[in-house]
């Protein structure tokens, strides 16, 4: 199921599935005042009884399901969005839950949007439609099983204005969604296909097409000629080919400037310093955030947000080859700042360090970077929760608030200044891991933050949720893109407000 549009209640009702989202009030009764009288053969009379209920397990919790039999006609499924005023996450929560019972079904599957008592209606449609699309994501299959029919529904019949914010909120979900998956089919693709130089021609296929955008792909001569020590370091026991991608969104009317940085280490066996065999096992998704800052520029494109992205993307492999660095070399990052290798498996600062460098140098209002950084960030929040780190109080909420809305949460862990002094080396600027191996989230950032400037600046380390080790409501088994759908909604709100907090 790759795309969803509004439909009329009789097309939707002509879906292989219809899904009816009903509330469960706070007796254990569902009561839905946005019913067509009739599907298939089955009367939907307005309440079901609480015992009616019970018996079929359809509780106050959003997603609980309970489909109701029927000879003719389409399956139905009653699904709850909770027993209050459902939030964004409940919504994404109840399209994930339809997506395995109605794919066994086949065909479209048809949602009966209610109308009534919901305050946001086009945040509401967009993130039930969001929570189809992302659930029904499948990396082996590439056909789609039908498509998401949404029809407003209500009593009275929904006016105009209904039916419009409907429309508008399935047709952000759809980029939104789209792109999302896009970034998950890459991430999980094995990485002796997405090598940093197919990676890079992946990137350039899809942005070279999106509005306003421009694409720069630097070879390996470039990157030398420019000083990116710190990427070919990390890419020189590797027979692939470092690139770096160079990606630009700037619309005529735009008014702020943002520039994202990820990291695109697209195997990371941690060099000379070599992983355990079974650390290695996932490591095709350490270009997570690659492909979450350019998948972002491509759906603020596509959703034409004014505002200028930038996006770049530092891309390699971190192997062991006759030529790989060694702990103790010491390199040259763009900015002139020198780095002594002490673990060749921190690499990823080590070419964010160029990035980053590169991000100053485009002038931009607030830099934002995303990296699956450090194993330190999963040990403290997990796999559902990223660490942010912010230089601004105010773009820290900003990115927290995005988040929140968006079902990505972060939470903000502080740079200490204090723990500078682990990062000092004997024989250049810094050194690449910490003293003492403590707080090794907090000291990646620090690190990162030498070569920032005094832009504001925020970092997302989603070594944790940036994979998936089993499937959970939308969140499929694999690389997850976690963070892209909240820097869209970052992304928008500067746009509307003019200036970046």
């Amino acid at each position: 199921m790759n795309t969803a549009r509004v439909v009329s209640l009789a097309e939707a009702l002509s879906a292989s599935v219809v899904a009816v989202p009903v509330t469960v009030d706070d007796t254990g009764a569902v009561r839905s005042p946005s019913l067509p009288e009739r599907v298939g053969d089955i009367d939907l009379p307005l309440t079901w009884s609480a015992e009616w209920c019970r018996q079929r397990g359809l509780t106050a919790s959003p997603g609980s399901v309970s489909a109701l039999a029927t000879s003719s006609g389409p399956l139905v499924l009653l699904v709850s969005v909770g027993a209050a005023e459902a939030t964004p996450e409940a919504w994404r929560t109840v399209g994930a839950s339809l997506v395995s019972r109605s794919r066994l079904a086949g065909g479209d599957l048809g949602v009966l949007m209610p109308t009534d008592g919901v305050a946001e209606l086009s945040q509401a449609a967009e993130a039930v439609v969001t929570g189809v699309l992302l659930a029904a994501y499948e990396y082996k299959r590439l056909d789609p099983w039908g498509e998401c029919l949404v029809a407003p529904v209500g009593q009275p019949l929904p006016s105009v204005a209904d039916h419009d914010a409907v429309t508008r909120g399935v047709q952000r979900a759809n980029v939104v969604a789209e792109t999302i998956n896009w970034a998950k089919r890459l991430i999980d693709t094995p990485a002796g296909h997405a090598t940093p130089k197919e990676l890079a021609k992946k990137f350039a296929q899809r942005l070279g097409s999106d509005p306003d955008t421009g694409v720069e792909i630097w070879t390996e001569s470039t990157i030398r000629e420019e000083g990116l020590g710190g990427l070919l370091a990390v890419g020189a026991g590797s027979a692939e080919p470092t690139r770096l991608v160079y990606a630009r969104y700037r619309p005529a009317d735009a008014t702020s400037h943002v520039v994202l940085v990820g990291k695109g280490v697209t195997f990371d066996s941690g060099g000379l310093s070599l992983k355990p065999a079974e650390s290695m096992m996932a490591m095709k998704t350490d270009m997570s955030g690659a492909a979450i800052v350019m998948a972002t520029l491509s759906a603020v494109a596509r959703l034409r947000i004014p505002l200028r992205v930038t996006a770049i993307a530092a891309l390699t492999e971190n192997l062991t080859g006759d030529r790989a660095t060694k702990p103790g070399d010491v390199v040259t990052a763009r900015n002139g700042t020198t780095i002594e290798i002490l673990n060749t498996d921190a690499e990823g600062r080590v070419i964010l360090a160029d990035a980053l460098s590169l991000a100053v140098e485009a002038n931009p209002d607030v830099i934002i970077d995303v990296a699956t950084l450090t194993g330190a960030q999963r040990v403290a929040l997990g796999d559902e929760v990223g660490a942010l780190y912010a230089t601004s109080d105010d773009l820290a909420r900003a990115l927290t608030e995005a988040a929140a809305l968006a079902g990505e949460p972060l939470w903000q862990l502080p740079l200490v200044d204090s723990y500078e002094r682990h990062l000092e080396s004997d024989v250049a600027d810094l050194r690449n891991i910490a003293k003492g191996g403590g707080a090794g989230s907090i000291t990646a950032a620090l690190f990162l933050r030498h070569f920032v400037g005094s832009r504001p600046w925020a970092h997302l380390d989603i070594a944790g949720p940036g994979r998936s080790e089993q499937t959970r409501g939308y969140v499929t088994k694999g690389g997850t893109a976690f963070g892209a759908r909240a820097l869209v909604r970052y992304l928008e709100s500067v746009a509307s407000q003019g200036t970046p907090s």
